[in-house]
């Protein structure tokens, strides 16, 4: 048996990761203090967060809402306009969870990139929860606000191989084992493109799937449209599309020629380390169906986000961004949703 001195279990630290030191520090802290355990100051974190600018009826909007008892422990509300209850979970990844104590712990998974099977170990829940779980936080991460672009905003496209992983019936081909390669050479359908722009001054990202095939007008105005305006100075690569964009939108365009590195001040060389990072990060999950790819963009957006900040500030901000922001969507949606992007 090892040295049960306070000296020696000390020293048995010390082999421990940071990140490891301090889950155990707010282990220790709230056995210290246990009046606010963590889950009753997480709900706490999330309410003032949701209701920041007063309560607001998550169906109808209606701000005439009054306290009405709990249910399961749970505060719960009325609205006095259309009569109905909530409580602090309603539309949101934990709505009617039954282990909502454990998500927490979940997101901390998530973002040690626990595979389904580790997390549903460690946690106590199935496989299939943990799945579930993980896409509704990411559906509901996709609706964060990245801003406005308005300063030097480098934009390049990187290609996915569509993939319909975990489809029990693919027509038209033979299914593909972890990879493979697409049936004709260079762009096609059967690669799909991913948009990332990148605003230099403020240090905001945005990656999003455009299209398949080739970048078009229409594809790079669904992505970036709504974020860019004539104060943004766009920086591409010789793709085509961008230039009749910037001309219809009076944005300034500056492309690099083929093989161009850097243009003075003028290059993207930050989009594509995103890129090479994003791919590797990636590579982790032995494939991604295509159907999910916006929300393994929108998790690997929030981990570059908040790279600096503290695991245990960044366990509690994954889940309370993903509830304030609302989700609607439900296992079903989930399942059965299918890869479709705009024309």
């Amino acid at each position: 048996m090892g040295d049960t001195s306070i000296q020696g279990i000390a020293d048995s630290f010390k082999g421990l990761k940071s990140e490891d030191l301090e889950r155990l520090f707010f282990i220790i802290r709230g056995m210290l203090y246990p009046d606010k355990p963590g889950y009753e100051q997480f709900v706490e974190d999330l309410r003032e967060n949701k209701f920041s600018a007063g309560r607001t009826c998550p169906h109808c909007s209606a701000s005439v809402v009054i306290m009405h008892g709990s249910f399961k422990g749970r505060q719960r509300y009325r609205c006095k306009a259309c009569n109905r209850t909530f409580s602090d979970f309603t539309k949101s990844p934990m709505a009617r969870s039954r282990y909502p104590e454990k998500w927490v712990l979940f997101a901390e998974c998530m973002l040690k990139n626990m595979c389904l099977k580790e997390t549903a170990k460690e946690l106590g829940i199935t496989k299939t929860t943990a799945f579930y779980w993980r896409h509704k936080i990411l559906k509901a991460l996709q609706k964060l606000d990245t801003g406005p672009f308005e300063g030097i905003t480098e934009a390049d496209e990187t290609f996915f191989l569509f993939s319909e992983k975990g489809k029990k019936n693919i027509t038209g081909r033979t299914p593909r084992h972890r990879g493979g390669v697409a049936s004709r050479r260079g762009l096609s359908h059967e690669q799909v493109c991913v948009i990332v722009a990148y605003d230099r001054d403020r240090d905001r990202i945005l990656s999003k799937v455009a299209c398949t095939g080739q970048i078009s007008q229409r594809s790079i105005d669904r992505v970036i449209g709504p974020f860019v305006s004539p104060a943004t100075v766009l920086c591409t690569d010789a793709a085509h599309g961008y230039r009749p964009y910037c001309k219809k939108k009076q944005i300034r365009l500056v492309q690099l020629e083929k093989d161009q590195r850097k243009h003075g001040i003028y290059h993207i060389q930050n989009v594509n380390s995103y890129h090479s990072h994003l791919k590797g990060w990636i590579r982790m999950f032995y494939g991604i169906a295509s159907k999910y790819l916006d929300d393994y963009l929108a998790w690997f957006g929030f981990r570059v986000k908040n790279a600096q900040v503290a695991m245990n500030a960044k366990m509690k901000a994954m889940i309370i961004e993903a509830c304030v922001k609302g989700l609607d969507a439900t296992w079903d949606s989930l399942r059965f949703s299918k890869f479709e992007v705009a024309v």
